[in-house]
């Protein structure tokens, strides 16, 4: 077995920051023939970093706490299939207040079923998503407390609806799939 050489281990070192040095050179070039557009996109970067990198470090945070602290009997308590309307009440919450994009969530769900969440309180969690407080008084203003009032019932009732269904589709089987 031969030993490599000094360059290609120097080469392998370096393959990761190929595409983020290639970034910033291009980012240098702009800013020599068009400084007002390279500021602008860089703006706009920043922008998608904080959409994107936000809720994913949130979720990723979680997830690590998850592992740290919530043993597979905790999590069948707090949202298994014994869990009852305390497990309906913690999902149902969690989904309303949880924010960023929704794919930020999957690996955390995917924990959660692994150590014993139901499939019926995943599904909800997802569901109630689509309640968001902060609009509440956005909602309250254009439409009035009436058709809020309902159009929150509804949905929370939706949710539950679909929720049940998807519990009684896809029974638990304890190995998260």
């Amino acid at each position: 077995m031969s030993r490599p050489e000094p360059s290609r281990k120097l080469l392998a070192a370096f393959k990761p920051w190929f595409f983020p040095l290639g970034c910033a050179a291009l980012y240098g070039l702009a800013s020599v023939y068009d400084p007002e557009k390279m500021i602008l996109s860089l703006r706009a970067g920043g922008r998608i970093f904080l959409q994107l990198g936000l809720p994913l470090c949130v979720a990723l945070t979680m997830m690590i706490l998850l592992n740290r602290f919530l043993s597979p009997s905790l999590a069948s308590r707090l949202m298994g299939h014994q869990a009852g309307a305390k497990g309906v009440l913690l999902s149902t919450l969690a989904g309303i207040v949880s924010m960023g994009p929704i794919y930020a969530w999957y690996p955390l769900f995917t924990t959660l079923k692994k150590k014993g969440a139901s499939s019926f309180c995943i599904a909800n969690f997802l569901c109630c998503r689509s309640v968001k407080p902060v609009l509440i008084p956005v909602l309250i203003g254009y439409f009035g407390w009436e058709l809020t009032g309902l159009f929150l019932f509804m949905t929370l009732t939706g949710a539950l609806l679909t929720a049940t269904c998807v519990g009684l589709l896809c029974p638990f089987d304890g190995d998260g799939s």
